[in-house]
């Protein structure tokens, strides 16, 4: 059945160990028959939120920026690739802004919890951290930027894949082969 992927680098490093995940992910959902669109934050015009809540009833947020661009791909998307690397136990700016943007295309406020407006989709998500494993596990680098980024896809009422990190960053230059069989066992 082929689907639709979105697939959105969250990295500064258009060659880094964040977007060598991503480049194997999309080859896996490729060779598995998806139609994959590529987005790298870093090279859109997005502005900031300025919470003025307006997408509630839009379900798009109203300033006009790239944001126009990639609602409708996400919409269309099955499967939402997110690779982003870790900065401060968190995802980087452009990535919280993302989903900032995306407040009312995700969600409709109710009086409990949030009804979601994107199920049926699934996610994955990649990272890489400099701390060494298992600390960067342990010591909740890692972990806490997959909270951060789980958190959004939740409440969008979308379910996991898989999610993937790439340790110890600062020796290596490229994902191990054991990151790399992991990304592929996402896609089984």
């Amino acid at each position: 059945m082929n689907k639709n992927v979105l697939a959105i680098l969250g990295s500064p490093r258009p060659k880094g160990v964040v977007a060598t995940m991503l480049a194997h992910a999309v080859h896996c959902a490729e060779a598995t028959g998806h139609t994959v669109q590529t987005v790298n934050l870093y090279e859109q015009n997005l502005g900031w939120c300025t919470g003025c809540q307006a997408c509630y009833s839009s379900q798009i947020c109203v300033q006009q920026d790239d944001i126009q661009l990639l609602v409708p791909q996400l919409r269309q998307a099955n499967i939402v690739i997110l690779a982003a690397p870790v900065y401060w136990a968190n995802v980087p700016a452009p990535v919280k802004n993302l989903f900032d943007r995306l407040l009312g295309t995700a969600m409709q406020p109710t009086a409990t919890f949030p009804e979601p407006r994107l199920k049926g989709k699934k996610y994955l998500l990649l990272t890489a951290c400099q701390t060494p494993a298992p600390w960067c596990w342990v010591f909740n680098q890692s972990r806490s930027a997959f909270h951060n980024m789980e958190e959004f896809f939740k409440t969008a009422g979308m379910r996991p894949m898989g999610k993937v990190v790439c340790a110890n960053t600062d020796k290596i230059h490229t994902p191990p082969p054991a990151v790399l069989r992991k990304i592929e066992r996402c896609w089984r």
